[in-house]
């Protein structure tokens, strides 16, 4: 029943049905959030996924068609992927040079970096914390799991690192979110 509830209030939101819209939206949001903690995203919190996910999720309302797979499934299907895709946007080296350069001088002639308000010396300093930290987790993960995390970190699927370390994608994939439980925890502070 509820199946058939997911479906006509989707079709009613392509009607141009706000209620039906904040239906749906109010229906998965829980949903939405369970999918956005299996995920870790470079540079962001979870909450930033929590947003992509409820964007998958109005896609799924305005592109549902019925006769294929439930609204159900589909809305689990787009809100997945769309999340997954800022997480592989957001680990892209591409633009890393630009997101990480220093620039010389500003508009007032002065050394610090006006957009950010760091200068050389907090970049250095942040760059040394990030360096302590990865040897910090190098000493409380096992080998496996600091190797699958760093290179999911750079942007890796699970299958190429799998590829890499010549293991099942299982194996690599219990290994990074493994890593990713411990890495949260020394982040909060339990682990010392």
């Amino acid at each position: 029943m509820t199946q058939q509830r997911d479906e006509t209030l989707a079709k009613a939101a392509q009607n141009g049905d706000k209620r039906a819209v904040e239906k749906l939206l109010e229906r998965y949001k829980n949903s939405v959030r369970g999918a956005a903690r299996s995920y870790f995203l470079a540079g962001g919190d979870s909450e930033d996924l929590v947003q992509e996910g409820m964007i998958g999720l109005y896609s799924a309302i305005t592109d549902y068609k019925e006769g294929g797979m439930s609204f159900k499934n589909f809305a689990y299907l787009c809100i997945h992927r769309r999340i997954r895709s800022a997480v592989r946007s957001a680990s892209r080296k591409k633009h890393g040079p630009l997101n990480q350069s220093v620039p010389l001088l500003n508009s007032d002639g002065q050394g610090a970096d006006v957009v950010s308000g760091e200068d050389p010396e907090s970049i250095l300093i942040c760059d040394e914390e990030r360096t302590e930290f990865l040897r910090l987790l190098e000493k409380k993960l096992s080998p496996a799991e600091f190797r699958a995390l760093r290179a999911y970190m750079e942007g890796l699927s699970v299958a190429a690192i799998a590829e890499s370390e010549k293991k099942s994608e299982k194996s690599v994939e219990n290994a990074v979110q493994r890593a990713k439980r411990k890495t949260a925890a020394l982040l909060a502070g339990r682990e010392k």
